[in-house]
């Protein structure tokens, strides 16, 4: 207390409170040396037997040497704790101070507490005493505690202590608390000890499920796991002790330890040391196939069917199956026969290898165009199974195998015929007559006489086993007759068609390696010499009349013109792609150019379209612009003009915008009317109207318009009819949403309209003699609609546009901004609905 005192009169209140603290922590660090020096001993073996415990070495002995051990531990701590008595010696405050006071300068701790043995009364004496106090003060504003120092190494010379700290981690890392909670045990019979009955058990998951093997023994006593997982039981102690009784495999047979889970119910075993599980099995659904959209062909002509599958765990393999579906076949000439039977085409579905199975997407491509199904309309059957053996419902589908496409009028009669001997051989006679007929001419009909004697052999083969054709000899005749057909589709092109696939083939190789510019310049003037010499032979096999310098003035595709300038622009484009790095868009139009070459018909000058076909042209045209002008009205109504700032201004004309001078600015389409200006101040219903009297009138002067099936020209411009009248209805009644429905279906129809009459136009001029090229109107179909770029359609029905691309911008990343835009508003779901589907529309359109 005295000393507390002086402290505080010579330090004061705070740092008074600091020496304190310390001394405090420090003579607390003292009282734990001198408890660890005495108690280590018995620390140390209490520690080392509890590592034993979690270990279970008491389990491995014998109930008199589990006695002897407790006694022997009870000694060694009795020793123990006669050795901390005599060792223990607790600290005093003294011994704090003077540890504390010898970690500072001066001992300024010692010098506060000591008090003058001379100069008393003395002014100068006592004034040199309280400036020395003063400076011992300062400098105890560096007091601090002294951690303890537990040196226990010449004490332990053995270092038991560790060897006990070591022996309890490994209790802790490979132990368990069970182990250590059979000491309460010891006071049981030894006899029960020793000889008591145990068993282990395991239960492993099929390894699809992706779960770890489990231990029966820590299992609740009410679980499940998937079906098929394998059970694992083994029994320790005498015969009989311990029996099984399971419900879960389904087998009679009690006596296997090993089983698999085939169905819910009951795992026991009984016995001294018995339990019961509940056994459920876990959720496995069967797997779903489905076929996502129609099966199109290849520009190789390989067939392609895109897929989605799924499941819970995951899917084992999928199979598409195709089966003939002589139903949808009209049936005449030598289809009238019933067909023999085949073997439905089955193709196994490539899987990924690594990864998640549980939801796949992806494509199937098979080259079926030699397969006698190809041409001709089959069913599609879809079918998954996981790895549990369940199988999906069948995803059927109905389509034409896609097969290989020949232009030349010969070669397209010999797979005819071809198609029609694999259906049934009874036709080999009738076969025989027909290839004999078309093939009468040999000089106007082959240029190699070769090819010729080859299809007279292959008659002669025909003719001679007529009646009695084996399964063998209708293959061998159906192989010879493909490759006469490829002969003669072919002929000059073959070299010409297999350079040019070679520089396609090297230049995707280059996309894909990431050639040089230099290699890419070069690359792509192979292709281009390679692309002029097909187009040449192509135009010498069908007859087009060409100077052999330069590329044939223009194609077709599909009735698509094809000018020598849009193939240049395609392949400049392609370089252009190549060079910036952007290889996969590079390779999409690589793709478009393979396919547009592979289907490319040449002509000869510009095509001109019929009256007919001119006039389908413009009543699309102006169809088109109609609907445009609805959905503007249809903006206005939800007033969605006012929503983005685009108010009409009074007296603007819709289709109109604002100049920079604030007049309204409309672009004159062809026929001198500017878009979206109703002659006369017709309403839109009236303008609808007009269109259809129009069309009415068109359809009495086209062959064939006015009726036929559903895929002749006539049934297309019928389904037009009732969606105009349908979409007029809608106007009168003032349902906008309805008339866009309608008025995209008289568009759509219009196309197919459009396309029926190219193929009759073509099939007429190929059957006129002397007649060279093809009609230009058969380009109307995709011609006669606007481009995502706002072109308008050319005059002169070729494929593309009469008007100049853009000036100075990328044509192709304006398109791509385009549809990327119409894709955004499409998703955003605070526009109207009416909005969203006249967007989706456009892109299914485009």
């Amino acid at each position: 207390m005295e000393f507390d005192r002086q402290l505080r009169d010579s330090l004061g209140q705070s740092l008074a409170r600091r020496v304190r603290r310390a001394l405090r922590v420090t003579q607390a660090g003292l009282l734990y040396e001198r408890l660890g020096t005495a108690f280590w001993p018995l620390f140390s073996l209490l520690v080392f037997v509890v590592g034993l415990a979690l270990l279970g070495v008491q389990e491995a002995l014998p109930p008199s040497g589990l006695w002897v051990a407790g006694g022997l531990v009870a000694v060694l701590a009795l020793l123990s704790v006669i050795y901390a008595i005599r060792h223990l010696r607790l600290p005093y405050a003294a011994e704090a101070m003077a540890r504390v006071d010898a970690d500072l300068p001066g001992r300024p701790l010692q010098a506060l507490s000591d008090t003058p043995l001379i100069g008393a009364g003395n002014d100068a004496s006592e004034a040199l005493w309280a400036a020395h106090r003063t400076r011992m003060a300062e400098r105890l504003r560096g007091v601090h505690a002294i951690a303890p120092m537990l040196r226990l190494s010449s004490a332990d010379p053995f270092a038991l202590r560790l060897i006990a700290l070591t022996t309890l981690g490994m209790g802790l890392v490979f132990g368990s608390f069970e182990k250590a909670g059979s000491l309460r045990d010891l006071g049981g019979s030894g006899q029960e000890i020793a000889v008591g009955p145990t068993w282990e058990g395991w239960v492993r998951p099929p390894a699809y499920a992706g779960k770890p093997t489990l231990y029966l023994g820590d299992l609740d006593p009410e679980f499940e796991v998937p079906k098929g997982s394998d059970v694992t039981l083994r029994f320790y102690g005498a015969d009989g002790t311990l029996t099984l009784r399971e419900t879960v495999s389904g087998d009679d047979d009690m006596t296997l330890h090993d089983f698999i889970i085939r169905q819910a119910g009951e795992i026991e075993i009984d016995g001294p040391t018995g339990r019961l599980w509940d056994v459920a099995l876990q959720p496995d659904q069967p797997p779903v196939a489905e076929l996502v959209g129609e099966m199109t062909r290849a520009p190789s002509g390989e067939a392609r069917q895109e897929f989605r599958l799924s499941d819970d765990f995951g899917v084992a393999r999928a199979e598409l199956t195709i089966t003939r579906d002589p139903e949808a076949l009209e049936r005449r000439y030598g289809f009238a026969l019933p067909p023999e039977p085949r073997e439905a085409i089955t193709l196994p579905v490539m899987l990924p290898q690594t990864g998640d199975r549980t939801e796949i997407e992806g494509l199937i491509a098979e080259n079926l165009a030699e397969h006698p199904f190809a041409g001709l309309p089959v069913r599609l059957s879809l079918t998954a199974w996981d790895a549990a053996g369940q199988e999906s419902a069948a995803t059927l589908g109905e389509s034409t195998l896609p097969s290989r496409r020949f232009f030349d009028p010969l070669a397209a009669a010999i797979v005819d015929q071809r198609r029609e001997l694999l259906w049934n051989r009874d036709n080999a006679a009738r076969t025989a007559q027909v290839l004999r007929a078309v093939s009468v001419n040999p000089t106007e009909m082959f240029d190699e006489m070769t090819t010729y004697f080859r299809l007279r052999e292959t008659i002669g083969q025909i003719e001679g086993r007529a009646g009695r054709l084996t399964d063998e000899q209708i293959d061998s005749i159906a192989a010879n007759l493909w490759e006469i057909a490829l002969e003669l589709e072919d002929g000059q092109l073959k070299e010409a068609l297999a350079r040019l696939h070679r520089a396609q083939e090297r230049l995707s190789q280059a996309m894909r390696d990431g050639a040089t510019p230099e290699e890419i310049e070069q690359l792509m003037q192979e292709l281009r010499e390679a692309t002029r010499d097909y187009m040449q032979q192509l135009a010498e096999q069908q007859g087009d009349e060409n100077d052999g310098t330069d590329m044939p003035d223009q194609g077709q595709q599909d009735g698509q013109e094809i000018t020598q300038d849009q193939l240049q622009q395609l392949m400049d484009r392609i370089q252009e792609l190549m060079e910036q790095g952007r290889m996969a868009e590079a390779q999409q139009l690589m793709d478009m150019l393979a396919e547009m070459l592979e289907n490319m018909r040449v002509t000869k000058g510009e095509g001109q379209g019929g009256q007919g076909m001119q006039g389908l042209q413009d009543m699309l045209r102006d169809q088109q612009q109609l609907n445009d002008d609805t959905f503007s009205d249809l903006q206005d109504r939800f007033g969605e003009n006012s929503q983005q700032g685009q108010t009409q201004r009074p007296g603007q004309q819709r289709g109109q915008k604002e100049g920079p001078s604030g007049d309204a600015e409309t672009n004159p389409g062809e026929d001198g009317t500017r878009p979206g200006e109703a002659p006369n101040g017709q309403s839109l219903s009236e303008r609808q109207q007009a269109l259809r009297d129009q069309l009415q009138r068109q359809r009495s002067s086209i062959p064939g318009g006015q009726g036929g099936g559903d895929d002749s020209v006539g049934g297309a411009l019928e389904r037009a009819d009732r969606a105009m009248e349908e979409a007029e209805d809608a106007l009168r009644e003032g349902d906008l949403n309805g008339a866009l429905g309608r008025q995209a279906e008289a568009m759509e129809a219009l196309r197919e309209g459009m396309r029926r009459l190219g193929e009759q136009q073509a099939q007429s001029q190929q059957n006129e003699d002397g007649q060279q090229g093809e009609a230009g109107g058969q380009s109307g179909s995709d011609a006669a609609r606007r481009d995502p770029l706002g072109r308008k359609p050319g005059d002169a029905g070729r494929f593309g546009s009469d008007d100049e691309l853009y000036q100075g911008e990328d044509v192709y990343r304006r398109a791509e901004e385009l549809l990327d835009e119409i894709r955004r508003r499409s998703g955003e779901q605070q526009r109207q609905a009416e909005e969203r589907d006249y967007l989706n529309r456009l892109l299914d359109q485009y």
